[in-house]
């Protein structure tokens, strides 16, 4: 398995590991999930996610080339914002979603998902008829993601940028914790709030050990990917693999504000969400709440309430912050409307749910 600079540290803290992505990373620490999860909400918590891929576009015809590419609209960016976007694989599915990092019209960071690294790498130059210099720099990046309300006062003690004036999906680049060409970014998979940072790997010791010490007095913990995944089905944020993958439409996802055919932006599957958003799709992406004791689980038949199986769970959990069931799924359209009653298949057992919009966590 791959190592991250974080994996002698993890382990030594008594992490709980386990290969995701061909990596060694950290599910859970010695306090548990939730204990984790909650302090993520509360306080503030450290993961290491430099298992993550980052590209690198440049060129004249960087901005073009990524507008084909890509759902969203790359030509309304402007220099040091970020935008969530997803990759169309020209039959209807999704390659892979990712963070885009705008630092001009000729330079972009693309930020994918790890298990897809190869994957999109390989789409990119097969789709590069613009002729835009792609550089893979994925194992030349760490990056750490700290999260939660008193991030930025951890934070703000390493570097001189403000960060209360970093906007959300906005980015700088600078001196942090001593080290030159650090990437500061207001994003994150918690809906916490906080940052991410990114910087070379060989000054992974010095950022982790600089950080730990700012926010000691804030209770930070270090938080592994079961943390993560909760964290992220609380705010009701696709997970590739689960909600999203090469036979998912952004449309029936719930991801069309970030799909935006438009006239001159050639996008790949363009015309398709066009004529998704005018006709429907057949089945569309929930949330849900049990309203009886449960935990729902991928791959669960979703049922009418009465028997009647009208689609699967993707992905679910008991919630730290509200202590019910909740999850996710694809449910025949006339079921989708919040609100309605649903059953969820847990063993033999059919367990009344109610159709609700997340987050689940206000």
């Amino acid at each position: 398995m791959k190592t991250t600079p974080f994996t002698d540290i993890h382990i030594a803290l008594g992490a709980k590991m386990h290969e995701f992505a061909g990596y060694n990373m950290p599910i859970e620490y010695t306090t548990g999930i939730n204990d984790e999860h909650m302090n993520v909400v509360n306080n503030v918590g450290v993961f290491d996610v430099s298992h993550m891929g980052e590209f690198w576009v440049r060129g004249p015809k960087a901005k073009q080339f990524l507008q084909r590419l890509c759902s969203n609209n790359i030509a309304s960016l402007i220099d040091g914002q970020a935008q969530y976007n997803c990759f169309p694989n020209g039959k209807g599915g999704i390659v892979d979603d990712l963070i885009v990092y705008h630092y001009n019209d000729e330079k972009y960071l693309l930020v994918v998902n790890a298990a897809n690294i190869d994957k999109d790498w390989a789409w990119v130059n097969a789709n590069n008829a613009e002729g835009v210099e792609l550089e893979n720099a994925s194992d030349h990046v760490a990056q750490l993601a700290v999260q939660g309300p008193k991030a930025i006062l951890a934070l703000q003690k390493l570097t001189d940028i403000n960060l209360s004036e970093i906007k959300y999906y906005h980015f700088e680049v600078g001196r942090f914790a001593g080290v030159d060409d650090v990437i500061i970014s207001a994003t994150g998979y918690t809906g916490a709030g906080g940052f991410e940072l990114y910087f070379n790997p060989q000054f992974g010791k010095q950022i982790w050990d600089a950080v730990f010490e700012a926010g000691a007095e804030f209770g930070i913990k270090p938080a592994g990917l079961g943390a993560r995944d909760s964290l992220r089905l609380e705010m009701g944020f696709c997970l590739y693999g689960h909600e999203i993958n090469d036979t998912t439409s952004p449309i029936e996802a719930g991801l069309g504000w970030i799909t935006k055919p438009a006239e001159g932006k050639n996008l790949i599957d363009g015309d398709l969400y066009v004529r998704q958003r005018a006709e429907g799709t057949a089945r569309k992406l929930v949330g849900f709440e049990l309203q009886e004791r449960g935990i729902p689980r991928a791959e669960y038949t979703i049922t009418d309430g009465h028997g009647k199986a009208i689609g699967t769970v993707t992905s679910g959990c008991m919630s730290p912050c509200r202590k019910i069931g909740i999850g996710m799924g694809y449910v025949e359209s006339a079921y989708s409307k919040v609100g309605t009653e649903i059953g969820i298949q847990i063993r033999s057992k059919e367990i009344k749910a109610i159709v609700v919009r997340p987050p689940f966590r206000k």
